[in-house]
C-alpha cells in the first residue's frame, strides 16, 4: 500500500493539499483539552488516517490537481474523479463526514454522530465506531481487536490507551 501511494505521488506530481485527510486533522486539532486530542488521536490514525491518506493520494489530490478545486471543500458537492489506477471514483462531501465510492460501486463513509457524539467508519454494511465522548468526560475508543476500552481524558487515559494499542513500554528496574 505505501509503495502504491508514493508511486502515485511520484509519477503524478500531484502533491495536494490531502484535503480529507486535514479536514478530519483539523476537527481533531479543534479539540481544547490537550489529553482529550490525544486520546482522539490514536484510534484515528490508526483506522481514519490511512484510509484518508490513500483516498487523497489516489483521487482528491489528482483532482485537485488537474482542475484546481478540492472537492472535499464543497459539502453536497458529488464529484467523478478518474483516479491514479485508470478507475472512477465519486467522492461526496456530506455535512457530517464523507462518502467514498469506489469503481466497483462500494461506499465507504466517515461520518459523525451528533447525537452519541461519535465518530464511525461504515464499509459494506458493516459499521465500526472509531471513538465516542462518554457523558462522564471519558473517551470510549474501539481497539484493532474489535473490544473497546473508557479512558480518562488526561494523561494516565492516555497511557491507558498507548498500552492497550501496543504502543506502550514497560520498564523495571532491579
Amino acid at each position: 500500500m505505501i509503495s502504491l501511494a508514493a508511486a502515485a505521488m511520484i509519477v503524478s506530481s500531484c502533491i495536494g493539499s490531502f484535503g480529507l485527510t486535514n479536514a478530519v486533522l483539523d476537527w481533531n486539532r479543534s479539540v481544547s483539552n490537550k489529553w482529550v486530542n490525544e486520546l482522539i488521536f490514536l484510534p484515528l490514525s490508526m483506522i481514519a488516517y490511512p484510509i484518508t491518506g490513500t483516498v487523497d493520494v489516489l483521487v482528491l489530490n489528482s483532482v485537485e490537481f488537474w482542475t484546481g478545486s478540492n472537492p472535499i471543500s464543497k459539502v453536497g458537492h458529488t464529484e467523478n474523479v478518474w483516479g491514479q489506477d485508470g478507475r472512477l471514483y465519486a467522492v461526496k462531501t456530506l455535512k457530517r463526514g464523507y462518502e467514498i465510492t469506489r469503481p466497483t460501486g462500494e461506499k465507504v463513509y466517515f461520518t459523525f454522530n451528533k447525537k452519541d457524539k461519535s465518530w464511525s467508519i461504515s464499509e459494506n454494511g458493516k459499521e465500526v465506531e472509531i471513538f465516542r465522548f462518554n457523558e462522564d468526560g471519558t473517551i470510549r475508543t474501539s481497539l484493532p481487536n474489535g473490544e473497546s476500552i473508557d479512558v480518562a481524558a488526561n494523561e494516565q487515559g492516555l497511557y491507558q490507551l498507548r498500552m492497550a494499542y501496543g504502543e506502550g513500554s514497560f520498564f523495571a528496574q532491579r
